[in-house]
């Protein structure tokens, strides 16, 4: 059976994204200063104002403010920004319920990994292709003074029985100055052409194009469309092909299950299927704030099991710990490396240590 699915990507200069990085901006700072910072600082922006909130327990001094303008300044901004800030402790509440001899889990919430053998990051080509055209389009940008920050990438593929045939359509909207020539031409030959020459097997008579079907972009960022940390976990997971839990990354310190837990999930389901236990894999774990060990752990194999799923739940028993504590050890995730996950995905980078691949003990 034939079925044609979508995933979407969005550059740094969507407000949405320019909040998620500032946000990990602010963590890594913090981490730079004190690795046992318990951190949460979100942000909102919309035209020239920018609110700064949160909680931060730490003992990092952290200038916000800079932080921020001189991010805005490297995406292009070139307004005076109003940056408002409301940041308290965390709450002693949570606080005594996580900062144990042990850490615990920060929140209750279930998280997913999801992993398959249809590319060589394991992940969906859908979602792979979407990330590579936006960070072709941003080294396009800056060097082209007629494209500015905002842009956005869709990727659909015609899959049949889960094999991608080919690409349907290729889509990407792009911010521009005024009366820029050629756009289509220049978005074509300079941002998808040089990505899609890893793929050229599936590019086929049948692939559509389409640059700019708005017709006139000029207007971004900020002054186009509001903007919050969090409102693209779809575009920072696995491009709607898998489920996504019920939280965020972006801003939260590995404490926060939301995040670390996600990747470790991810780290185990990718494992499994490099490991040929499975073609694809998803995995959902659970959680209850101030407990250590994880409330239930689901995996979902799609019938692609080498082996009966009974061993697989024995191997990941005897080779992973879903404990916060261990995750926050196994993959050294108090150090200042979320900034760099903030665009372009969060999974199938192998600049992240939750993408290492191990030979499993089965």
């Amino acid at each position: 059976m034939r079925k044609i699915l979508t995933s979407e990507s969005v550059n740094i200069g969507h407000p949405d994204k320019t909040c998620d990085t500032l946000a990990d901006a602010f963590l890594d700072e913090a981490l730079r200063q004190d690795k046992n910072s318990q951190m949460a600082v979100e942000c909102a922006i919309k035209n020239n104002k920018l609110y700064i909130y949160g909680e931060a327990t730490t003992n990092a001094k952290i200038n916000y403010k800079k932080i921020a303008t001189q991010i805005l300044q490297e995406i292009g901004y070139n307004q005076k920004f109003k940056i408002y800030q409301e940041i308290s402790k965390q709450s002693a509440d949570i606080n005594q319920a996580v900062v144990k001899d042990k850490l615990c889990a920060n929140d209750q919430g279930m998280v997913f990994g999801y992993a398959a053998n249809e590319t060589k990051e394991f992940m969906p080509l859908t979602i792979v292709v979407a990330h590579k055209l936006m960070k072709q389009y941003e080294t396009f940008r800056k060097s082209n003074p007629n494209f500015y920050a905002d842009a956005k990438s869709q990727v659909s593929v015609c899959y049949e029985d889960d094999k991608p045939l080919y690409f349907e359509t290729i889509l990407i909207s792009a911010s521009h100055k005024e009366n820029c020539k050629n756009l289509e031409q220049q978005i074509k030959e300079n941002v998808i052409d040089p990505v899609l020459e890893e793929y050229k097997k599936y590019v086929k008579k049948q692939t559509k194009y389409q640059i700019n079907p708005s017709g006139k972009f000029t207007i971004w960022g900020s002054y186009g469309d509001s903007g919050c940390v969090g409102r693209k976990i779809v575009v920072d997971t696995y491009g709607g092909i898998a489920k996504v839990g019920g939280g965020c990354f972006s801003s939260k310190n590995a404490t926060k299950v939301d995040r670390s837990a996600a990747y470790y999930a991810r780290y185990v389901a990718k494992n499994l299927v490099y490991n040929k236990l499975c073609s694809k894999c998803e995995i959902e774990v659970s959680y209850a704030i101030g407990l250590e060990k994880p409330l239930s752990i689901n995996i979902e194999t799609f019938g692609t099991e080498k082996v009966e799923l009974k061993k697989i739940y024995q191997i990941v028993n005897s080779n992973f710990d879903f404990s916060p504590d261990n995750i926050i050890k196994e993959l050294d995730l108090l150090r200042p490396i979320y900034k760099q996950t903030a665009c372009y995905g969060h999974f199938g980078r192998n600049e992240f240590p939750w993408e290492k691949l191990i030979t499993l003990k089965k």
